[in-house]
C-alpha cells in the first residue's frame, strides 16, 4: 500500500506541473492534493502546523503570481484591461483550438483581438499588447514552476 501511496502523491505533483502549461488543469489543487494523499496514506503527524502555514502562503503566492505577471506584462507594453481579459480568455481557449501551440498563440491573439475591438487600438499597439501578454504568461509560468518546486522541497523537508 505504501507504493500505491507514493505513486499517487508523485502523480499529483507531476499533474501540478502539467497545469503550468495547460491552465485548465488546476495545478495548485493537485499539489495540495498530493500533500493530503500523503497524510491519508502515511501520517498527518509529520506535516506540522508550520508546514501547512508555509504551503498556504505559497498557494496564495501562486494565485497572485499568475495575475500580477500577466497584468504587468500587458501594462508594461501599453496594453489595457481589455487586453488582459482577452489574454486570459485566449489562454483558456487557445489550447483547445490549437492543441500544442494554442498555449502561446491563445493569449497573444486574445490580447490583440481585445485591444483592436474593445479599445480601438492600432494594429501595432495591439500586437505590442499581445507580446506583453505572451511575456507575462511565460514569466508567470517560470515563477509558478519555481514556487511549486519550493513547495515540494518544503514537503520533503517536513517528512
Amino acid at each position: 500500500m505504501e507504493v500505491v501511496g507514493w505513486i499517487l502523491v508523485i502523480a499529483c505533483f507531476i499533474i501540478s506541473f502539467i497545469g503550468l502549461v495547460y491552465p485548465i488543469i488546476p495545478g495548485v489543487l493537485f499539489l495540495v492534493g498530493g500533500f493530503l494523499l500523503y497524510g491519508l496514506f502515511f501520517s498527518f503527524a509529520e506535516l506540522s502546523w508550520w508546514f501547512w502555514v508555509i504551503e498556504i502562503l505559497f498557494v496564495v503566492l501562486l494565485f497572485g503570481a499568475d495575475t500580477v505577471a500577466n497584468a504587468f506584462g500587458i501594462k508594461k507594453f501599453g496594453g489595457s484591461n481589455a487586453g488582459m481579459w482577452g489574454s486570459t480568455i485566449g489562454l483558456l481557449i487557445g489550447p483547445f483550438v490549437i492543441p500544442v501551440a494554442g498555449i502561446l498563440i491563445g493569449p497573444f491573439l486574445g490580447a490583440v483581438i481585445a485591444e483592436l475591438i474593445v479599445e480601438k487600438r492600432t494594429f501595432s499597439e495591439a500586437v505590442k499588447s499581445g507580446v506583453g501578454s505572451l511575456i507575462g504568461f511565460l514569466t508567470s509560468t517560470v515563477v509558478k514552476a519555481v514556487i511549486q518546486v519550493v513547495m515540494i522541497i518544503v514537503f520533503f523537508i517536513a517528512i
